[in-house]
């Protein structure tokens, strides 16, 4: 689903003297299928903007389209219902929405809730187990005795049983140790790929932003700082740092590469220690640099 935000502002308690303009006059698109990051410090607008994305809320001012659903200021919306169903969102710490007595109960609820039928609720069940990489014997256990990594798996599968064309991941690692972190963002892109999901991610991870997004979104005081493709982005160091985010250790590590040694690697995804080996092989002769 195509998802495009045409001159939105968003007002926080508007007349009163808490007045808080979060989004200020944002337009951008995002295409269909595509992989988006959305960074920027904290307070720039991140989650507000996220959350017009399922209807949680809706534009003071301009218009939020997700495919065929618009969501348009000073307009009331009766498809918010058959939205939510299209989008699904993680949010920071998932595992904390759990609260069904099984973890079969729990990935069921939102679609029961929806009136998705028995039979087809039981195949996304199926399906939504194997695509967070958890084993079917676990569907009767309580989601409380489980690992802190195993309920947020939980969670997620609950939304992925809503079947969603689009997928918005708020901090999806949030809390996990690096192994944690990476098992997730590796799951998430394979679903990503696997079903062609529209996914946007939240996150402070610039390292993620680089290696699993296709555009980056920069995000500052509630407006859209800058747009394109990870490389493109990371690569204005002093833009970055006019707006307090870091370049990627990935980054760092090319920059530097070419800069003392004269040698420029193509990055498509590696680790810095691929990347090491790669380097090590070009001043040894091993590999051409061209």
């Amino acid at each position: 689903m195509d998802i495009s935000f045409n001159d939105v502002s968003y007002i926080y308690q508007p007349n009163t003297p808490f007045e808080h303009k979060a989004l200020n006059h944002i337009s951008f698109s995002i295409p269909s299928g595509s992989f988006t990051a959305i960074i920027g410090h904290t307070g720039s607008g991140k989650s507000t903007l996220i959350q017009h994305l399922n209807g949680l809320l809706q534009p003071t001012e301009g218009e939020v389209k997700i495919g065929d659903f618009h969501l348009k200021a000073g307009s009331k919306n009766k498809q918010l219902r058959s939205l939510r169903e299209k989008v699904g969102v993680v949010f920071q710490y998932p595992e904390h929405q759990l609260f069904e007595e099984t973890v079969e109960k729990d990935i069921a609820f939102g679609p029961s809730n929806f009136g998705v039928r028995e039979n087809e609720i039981n195949r996304r069940i199926s399906q939504a187990v194997a695509a967070v990489q958890l084993p079917d014997e676990m569907l009767q256990r309580s989601p409380f005795d489980l690992s802190g990594g195993q309920m947020r798996r939980v969670a997620i599968a609950g939304v992925l049983a809503m079947d969603p064309e689009v997928l918005v991941l708020d901090e999806p690692t949030a809390g996990l140790d690096p192994n944690g972190q990476h098992e997730i963002m590796e799951m998430f892109k394979a679903l990503h790929q696997d079903k062609s999901l529209t996914t946007v991610l939240v996150t402070h991870s610039m390292e993620d932003a680089l290696k699993y997004a296709d555009q980056i979104i920069i995000l500052n005081h509630g407006e859209v700082y800058s747009q394109g493709e990870p490389l493109a982005i990371f690569n204005e160091r002093d833009a970055l740092n006019e707006v307090q985010l870091d370049v990627p250790e990935v980054i760092e590590f090319l920059t530097k590469a070419e800069e003392r040694l004269g040698i420029s690697l193509p990055y498509n995804g590696q680790s810095i220690t691929e990347l090491a080996k790669e380097l090590a092989l070009v001043v040894s002769g091993g590999q051409d640099n061209e």
